[in-house]
Order: C-alpha cells, then sequence, then structure tokens
C-alpha cells in the first residue's frame, strides 16, 4: 500500500476521498459530492460492505452495488478499486 491516508484494520479499510464529478450513488440518499470517507469491510459470503459518509459526519449511507464480491486479489484491492470509482465520480458505485 501507499502512504494514502488509510487506516486499517484486519477486514476493514478507511479512506478519505474527494467524489469526482457527479459524485457517489447511495441507496439511502441518491448521490453525495465532496469530501467523503468510505469504509470496505469483510463481509459474509465472499464479499465486502462499502459504506460512505461526509467526512466529519454521523451518518452512514451503503454505496449502491454493496455488498460487492471479493476479487482473487482480496479486500485491499478490492477498496483501491472503490477509492479510484469515487475518485472519478460519475455516480460512481460499487463493482459488480
Amino acid at each position: 500500500m501507499t502512504s494514502r491516508d488509510t487506516d486499517r484494520a484486519p477486514g476493514r479499510y478507511e479512506e478519505r476521498v474527494q467524489a469526482g464529478p457527479g459524485g457517489i450513488m447511495t441507496d439511502e440518499v441518491g448521490v453525495i459530492t465532496g469530501d467523503v470517507t468510505v469504509v470496505t469491510r469483510s463481509a459474509p459470503g465472499g464479499r465486502a460492505a462499502i459504506e460512505v459518509q461526509y467526512t466529519g459526519a454521523e451518518e452512514w449511507y451503503t454505496l449502491t452495488g454493496s455488498p460487492a464480491p471479493l476479487p482473487p486479489e482480496g479486500l485491499a484491492a478490492l477498496h483501491a478499486q472503490i477509492v479510484d470509482l469515487l475518485r472519478q465520480g460519475g455516480g460512481a458505485r460499487a463493482p459488480r
């Protein structure tokens, strides 16, 4: 991993991200934009739960498409992919 602002614990990754143009799609409130925090954590059945919040807020939202299947490369690789997608924006969703 790089020296990005990342909190790592077994089965959990957290990172601050600036959502790209068009934002991030959530199940609860639709598109959110701006400075967000994303958490990717292990979930049952070889999947990962992905949640986002406005950085500093208390409410968490489910990234549309979560839970996502874990790739063979593992949770860290999926988290890195999600961070890249969120930075791109465009109503970013979890990979299928």
